[in-house]
């Protein structure tokens, strides 16, 4: 039976074979000897007796010449020979390759994440695999922009750039506020993304109806949207916890119409909100006869402006002036109740002649006399442009050490700095403090140590004396002398410059070194009319941009 299989098999090979083979092998085995593995022969189909086949170490060489038919030409020998082996090993080394030049691009992308030297992008490179996914949050774009936030009574709107480290960073902090809120059952909040590399034309301010926004110049941006009302720029930090307070403080009214005083009472001492119920907060508080007093529009439109960052209340009529009587304050005024005070006597101020100058006022009351110096209160503090006088502290092991910082804190209290924002740097809450105190003075002091530093006129940094004791009064005098200059500065600022972290690569270089002639005034050829565009223009008015018009970079 074996017999007949395999001169079957043998027949039908040679049957279906018209053509010869040629190739160079080597044999393992074959049932007629070992072969001269020195010799090249030509394995024919045709009947032809060929010298054994030269085959590799590796293949497998099949002969059915004793089944084989029998001729009048003699016996004739067919040899099948496969190669099955030999393609096994050609794909098992194509793979070793394709490995080996996928371990290659992973060390080079390792090689350029190690050299990347900004925290963000580092971090974003290193989550590119895990992109944070926006499909559980609603999509603007140019179609569904005005009827989206007309359907919701507060709209949270992110614009970003998918290929900006910091929008991509910023992305994932705005979908876990979105869960937080989800989960909380914070149902009148709708948490929007508007991608602005694919909606050029809505991020650009340039539908056909009004947005009620300016351009986005700057990204991540996130806007406050109500129907009818102008959109709100959210200025605080790039992170969840503290988008998350702003939105829930911007879900009241602000300012809050306050009718009688257990409602004023609940106002200054309740959070509106239980998610609120952790935080410390900053209030206001107008107090009017009638709402055509002077400083009433002034008021609100502050209140306005600070919605989401103050909690501000209304209190008219009667119940105003009573509520002004306890308070020992006459109206109109505004009754100032920052969230860093401990005693219950609020600061009186009365009505500005503009909304920037109360403003002003406003934002000065809720800075602590000597603030603690955060992350989150530190841009707020630059954009006052004042001197920054910083009390560098380390982190206290005991009780004795908390007293002797806060003795020290509130020794700073009693300096006359009205040119400088005197303030202080816990070093175990906030760690980056001694990265900066260490390249303020190029190594790291005795602490505690007072510096004093971010001079409207001048880059030098100035570091009171170590070994004298921090008390006003020397405070006071070490301060004269720097202003007459006859204090010597401790060191400067660093260039406040950010160069690329690699060489720029000029691809339109390569290019001409590749195609030399690419660039080069080709003349015109014969028959052609050289065409002087400039000749040609026409002027013509801008066309306006069709509302449905998607745009892409």
């Amino acid at each position: 039976m074996l017999s007949i299989d395999l001169f079957s098999m043998c027949a039908c090979v040679k049957a279906s074979a018209d053509l010869s083979l040629s190739h160079r092998h080597e044999p393992t085995h074959t049932r007629h000897g070992a072969a001269d593995k020195h010799k090249h022969t030509h394995v024919s189909v045709h009947g032809s007796r060929p010298s054994p086949p030269d085959l590799p170490a590796h293949a497998a060489v099949y002969c059915c010449g004793p089944f084989a038919a029998r001729t009048a030409g003699g016996w004739d020998f067919l040899f099948v020979v496969w190669v099955r082996r030999s393609e096994e090993r050609r794909e098992q080394q194509m793979e070793r390759r394709s490995e080996e030049e996928e371990e290659e691009e992973e060390n080079e992308e390792g090689l350029h994440f190690e050299r990347l030297d900004d925290e963000i992008a580092a971090s974003v490179f290193e989550k590119r695999a895990n992109q944070p996914e926006t499909d559980s949050i609603n999509q603007l774009t140019s179609d569904n922009f005005h009827t989206e936030v007309a359907q919701s009574y507060h709209t949270v709107a992110l614009f970003y750039l998918k290929w900006d480290a910091v929008s991509m960073e910023f992305l994932s902090s705005f979908l876990n506020v979105a869960k937080r809120l989800s989960d909380s059952e914070v149902n009148n909040v709708q948490m929007s993304v508007v991608d602005c590399g694919e909606w050029t034309d809505l991020c650009a301010a340039q539908l056909g109806t009004p947005v009620p926004f300016q351009p986005i110049t700057s990204f991540p941006s996130v806007l406050l949207l109500r129907p009818q009302q102008p959109a709100q720029l959210y200025r605080g930090m790039l992170g969840s916890e503290a988008l998350h307070r702003f939105i829930m403080m911007s879900l009241t009214a602000s300012p809050m119409l306050l009718s009688t005083q257990e409602e004023v009472t609940s106002f200054l001492q309740e959070a509106p909100h239980p998610e609120l119920a952790g935080y410390r907060l900053d209030r206001i508080l107008g107090l009017f006869r009638t709402s055509t007093e002077t400083g009433f529009s002034i008021f609100t439109e502050a209140a306005k402006s600070l919605r989401g960052e103050v909690l501000s209340g209304l209190l008219t009529g009667e119940p105003a002036q009573e509520w002004a009587a306890e308070q020992d304050v006459h109206l109109p005024v505004v009754m100032l109740f920052p969230s860093w005070r401990t005693d219950a006597r609020p600061s009186a101020h009365l009505t500005s002649s503009s909304v920037k100058e109360l403003l002003t006022h406003i934002n000065t009351a809720r800075i602590h006399p000597v603030p603690e110096l955060t992350v989150e209160n530190l841009p707020f503090f630059l954009s006052l442009g004042k001197a920054l006088l910083l009390l560098f502290v380390g982190e206290e092991e005991d009780e004795f050490g908390w007293r002797q910082s806060q003795a020290l804190v509130e020794e700073l209290r009693g300096v006359k700095t009205d040119h400088y924002l005197t303030c202080w740097i816990h070093l175990g809450r906030t760690p980056a403090g001694m990265s900066v105190l260490g390249s303020y003075l190029g190594s790291m002091p005795p602490l505690p140590a007072l510096v004093l530093t971010h001079l409207p006129t001048r880059d030098e940094v100035y570091q009171f004396p170590p070994n004298t004791p921090i008390v006003a009064s020397s405070v006071q005098r070490w301060l004269q002398e720097v202003q007459d200059g006859s204090e010597p500065p401790a060191g400067t600022l660093g260039e406040d410059s950010w160069p690329p972290a690699f060489d720029f690569y000029d691809f339109l270089k390569v290019m001409d070194l590749q195609e030399p002639d690419s660039t080069e005034q080709k003349p015109p050829l014969d028959g052609e009319e050289e065409v002087n565009v400039e000749e040609h223009l026409v002027a013509e008015p801008p066309t306006d941009i069709d509302p449905k018009f998607h745009s892409e970079l």
